[in-house]
């Protein structure tokens, strides 16, 4: 398994591969704004929960690059922040990143310290929280890969590899593990409406590793399950509730409900970073709304009747009882779920 990061630090700018572009063609975007940073996450330039928290640390400490004193720098940090936060809702890492930037910033205006120290620990903390995802999906992907197979085929949905994080992956972080592990892992990949991220995202990646992998359509998911092929469901998240409801892509609920009904495991893979502990459960979870053309226009070809109305709720919430098990990077932990306030559950 090679190691793959779809963002990096240039000390000036930040650079994050356009995953819009995917699997055509490999574009690197440079950001050298907070602004940038956020119209790249908002523009879906880059996604996945992990790697929009990533961004945004790394937004933050662009906005303090800039000139003034510590006071000067503490407003920057929190107007970058404010914008960075409005971009996504639904993503829990987003706000965690904003807030441990901001702490940061933050303590050192209050410590005195001058407009270079703040720069440096603003700096240093952005590259801490991707080092630190990078470190978490290497250990839950440990934990993961106890839980499947030998041999087997596992199911996923939209993309929750090295694309949706600082590097290795969630989900496929768990996939990537099994086979470092040795074990002969096969992926059945959902093409995930209306962006496609698993035709695109999902396969460029497993086909890049050398990991066998079929693409289906949404809507084939419930027989592939019925034939009995399939050994785990394995999906990511964007924000895990206190009682283990889980937000993920649209489309993951009905794959959830089809894994029950078959008798398939269904396993949520994420850094403790994607638990938000404050939502007693998933339905308190802001689900975002994209723009209606995102569905009925693919790459500038309308694929719907004009005048036609459409629908865009980017993500869906899954019971956690219809959750096997979630896989963090402090172990695996099944139902009934009780995050506590470290990140770790009990079940």
């Amino acid at each position: 398994m090679t190691d793959f990061s779809p963002i990096r630090w240039l000390g000036d700018a930040v650079e994050v591969l356009d995953q819009r572009e995917l699997p055509w063609r490999e574009v690197w975007i440079r950001c050298g704004t907070a602004d940038e940073v956020a119209e790249c996450i908002r523009s879906m330039a880059l996604r996945g929960a992990p790697l929009i928290g990533i961004a945004a640390g790394y937004g933050v400490a662009l906005a303090v690059r800039g000139n003034g004193g510590p006071a000067r720098l503490r407003e920057a940090a929190e107007a970058a922040a404010r914008t960075l936060g409005a971009t996504r809702p639904t993503a829990v890492n987003l706000a965690w990143a904003l807030e441990r930037m901001l702490r940061v910033v933050s303590a050192a205006v209050t410590s005195g310290r001058d407009p270079a120290t703040i720069r440096r620990r603003a700096e240093s903390e952005a590259t801490a929280i991707h080092e630190e995802d990078v470190a978490m999906n290497r250990r839950l992907g440990r934990h993961g890969a106890e839980l499947l197979p030998a041999d087997g085929t596992v199911l996923t949905h939209c993309n929750a590899g090295a694309l949706a994080t600082g590097g290795w992956g969630t989900a496929l972080g768990v996939v990537r593990s099994a086979v470092e592990a040795g074990k002969r892992v096969r992926v059945i990949a959902d093409e995930t409406r209306p962006y496609l991220q698993g035709a695109r995202l999902t396969a460029w990646e497993l086909v890049r590793d050398g990991i066998p992998v079929t693409v289906i359509a949404d809507g084939m998911a419930g027989s592939i399950l019925r034939t009995g092929e399939v050994h785990a469901v394995l999906v990511g998240a964007d924000r895990i509730a206190a009682n283990g409801d889980t937000a993920n892509k649209i489309g993951t609920y009905p794959l959830a409900v089809l894994a029950r009904r078959h008798q398939v495991p269904f396993y949520v893979a994420a850094p403790s970073s994607t638990l938000d502990r404050n939502l007693a459960d998933g339905s308190r979870i802001p689900i975002e709304e994209r723009p209606a053309d995102e569905l009925c226009v693919i790459r500038g070809t309308r694929m719907t009747p004009p005048g036609t109305a459409a629908r865009h709720p980017a993500f869906d919430v899954t019971p956690a009882e219809l959750i096997t098990a979630v896989i963090t990077e402090d172990g695996v932990f099944r139902p009934p779920f009780a995050f506590d306030r470290r990140g770790g559950g009990r079940g």
